[in-house]
């Protein structure tokens, strides 16, 4: 038996009174002066509720086969041998399944199949109004991951005018199959409509951020795992175990650049080394 969606969130007032706490603190530490004291936590996996807390998306929605799941792991017990996201961590998410490009039989206008994603749902709202995160104050966004070494996207939503922008950045690895904190400058997203690059570009609206998510569209037939942690904004480079766009080496932005999905309306591949 599943819960019920308004039993998967904290109630109104709690709601409330944890937005209070965290505006008095900005108010209090003179954040907006100082700059921000410390990480901004904007989704945790630690807890077995967090992945419901997410929306899974995949082309079976559009008739295809490709499957998707986002499924809450316990962390292995120091005797496994097993290494752990975090020392002490209770537990982490697994986004798994298999991508398969094959059209729906049924359905000949679809031409192109062979994608799965996972975004934070929409955050209910509070006595302050709609729930959104401010990242205004951090230059990074970290994410604490395990992955297969696929080429997945970190998709970032903000409050736009037009709903169906994201803004999207690969998600670069270093250690394939390990855990690895991966920084990434909210600067260097790229502004995208339904898979093109959408000109002129412009800066995520980054008092309005509105869901955070990643998602695999390599089209690459077969099955994929990425695990993840925990997600949170931050200033703090030695947070990372590497930080996209600080140092790029000639060799990472030729890779960069071949490994790139992302378009121009004219067909033009996005270098993300060189951005």
């Amino acid at each position: 038996m599943q819960a019920t969606r308004p039993l998967l969130y904290k109630g109104f007032i709690g709601r409330s009174v944890d937005e209070f706490k965290r505006l008095s603190h900005i108010v209090f530490s003179l954040e907006g002066i100082k700059g921000a004291q410390g990480p901004y936590e904007l989704h945790s996996f630690r807890s077995p509720g967090s992945v419901h807390d997410c929306k899974v998306m995949s082309d079976v929605e559009i008739g295809g086969v490709s499957k998707a799941n986002l499924d809450w792991v316990p962390s292995p017990p120091p005797s496994s041998g097993m290494q752990p996201p975090s020392p002490h961590s209770p537990g982490y998410a697994r986004f798994h399944g298999s991508i398969s490009t094959e059209l729906p039989k049924d359905r000949p206008e679809i031409k192109r199949t062979g994608y799965a994603a996972f975004r934070t749902r929409d955050r209910p709202p509070t006595v302050f109004g709609r729930s959104l995160w401010n990242i205004d104050p951090y230059v990074y966004l970290a994410l604490r991951v395990k992955s297969d070494g696929r080429s997945y996207f970190v998709n970032v939503q903000t409050d736009s005018v037009v709903p169906t922008d994201l803004h999207q950045h690969r998600l670069f690895v270093k250690k394939p199959g390990e855990w690895e904190t991966v920084l990434i400058k909210w600067n260097d997203f790229v502004r995208t409509n339904l898979g093109l690059v959408v000109e002129p570009q412009t800066e995520i609206l980054r008092q309005k951020v509105k869901s955070i998510g990643i998602g695999l569209t390599d089209r690459i037939p077969g099955p994929f795992e990425l695990c993840i942690e925990r997600m949170w904004a931050t200033n703090d480079e030695s947070e990372a175990d590497s930080v996209v766009g600080l140092s790029t080496s000639s060799s990472d932005k030729a890779t960069a650049a071949k490994e790139g999905e992302l378009k121009t309306k004219q067909g033009q591949k996005i270098a993300w080394g060189s951005k």
